[in-house]
């Protein structure tokens, strides 16, 4: 038997219109308008929240820090204890001076660790972006000469070794260096006053481990590093520094220096230098709270055991009692 359909029996109901009420429609869909509107503007503040939640602050987060490569064992020191102390992770990435401006420049913001100030050019870019650097002098170090233990020699007049690098004697075989871009080569040029380096006896390795294990391995070799890589050094690196010894500096007055905390901390040591954490952040981030950190009380007494010298000197407590 076919469907039978009977739709066309049914005799459709009139419907009862309403009324419409114009102005409660309107009321009703600006309220849903206003609730949307509210209710985006609460998810928008919640993501804003969040963000500023995942954005380093003073003592927590993440940030990275450009370190000239000749100062990583005491930038090390005080990365371990900041991060001991405190809810935060800094990654240490060890440059060439050069590569480290390069860095902040590229970013526009960051966090650096030098063993000089930024320059005037560099100040005024950094301005230009609305962002003014903080510079904070933490340390005291010295560039160490170094020769390998089978040479007599234990001393260099620091006029000698300016004059050969200007080109103006032969008094050494060959001076190394830890990169043709980092803060020592820029420091020494300065003092010797020219524009580039003469194009033989001068060497220059990849950071400054090697230098350490060149000069430990060739006779007649000077190297310049960092004072602050023969203190403390790595299991790894230990054995080269047990292969050569730090040379006494005579100054113009024929004063006789070695790299020690208190020639650098009295500016004896002829080859002594400031460093610096410069901090381009341009907010309130792990730029203030390090800094503060490593200049601040523990910072200093970090810098005091690490056998380079501190800017100030750390408080002492004296504990006394009245009973044995």
């Amino acid at each position: 038997m076919p469907f039978l359909d009977l739709s066309a029996f049914l005799i459709p109901q009139p419907m009862k219109k309403k009324p419409i009420n114009t102005s409660s429609n309107i009321t009703m869909l600006s309220m849903k308008y206003l609730v949307l509107l509210v209710a985006m503007g609460f998810v928008f503040s919640c993501n804003q929240q969040q963000g500023k939640l995942e954005k380093d602050t003073i003592l927590r987060g993440e940030a990275t820090v450009y370190t000239d490569e000749s100062l990583l064992p005491i930038v090390s020191d005080q990365e371990l204890v900041f991060e001991t102390t405190y809810d935060a992770k800094l990654q240490i990435v060890p440059l060439s001076e050069k590569e480290v401006i390069q860095k902040l420049s590229q970013q526009k913001s960051g966090i650096a660790i030098l063993s000089r100030k930024l320059n005037k050019e560099e100040l005024n870019f950094f301005k230009a972006h609305k962002i003014v650097p903080r510079t904070t002098p933490f340390a005291l170090d010295g560039l160490a000469l170094i020769r390998n233990n089978s040479e007599k020699d234990s001393t260099v007049v620091l006029t000698d070794l300016i004059a050969f690098l200007q080109g103006k004697n032969k008094a050494f075989k060959g001076v190394v260096f830890d990169n043709p871009n980092s803060a020592s080569v820029r420091y020494m040029m300065e003092k010797a006053s020219i524009q580039e380096l003469p194009k033989e006896g001068v060497y220059s390795m990849k950071n400054s481990q090697e230098v350490i294990q060149y000069v430990a391995e060739h006779e007649g070799m000077i190297g310049v590093v960092g004072s602050n890589w023969l203190f403390e050094p790595s299991a790894q690196l230990a054995p080269y520094v047990e292969k050569v010894h730090e040379l006494a500096v005579e100054d113009t007055n024929g004063k006789l220096s070695y790299p020690t905390q208190e020639s650098i901390g009295t500016n004896q040591y002829p080859l002594a230098r400031v460093l610096y954490i410069i901090n381009c952040q341009g907010y309130e981030g792990l730029g203030i709270g390090f800094a503060s950190f490593i200049a601040g009380d523990k910072g200093q007494r970090i810098v005091l055991k690490s056998g380079i010298a501190p800017v100030r000197e750390p408080g002492r407590k004296i504990v006394t009692r009245n009973k044995i």
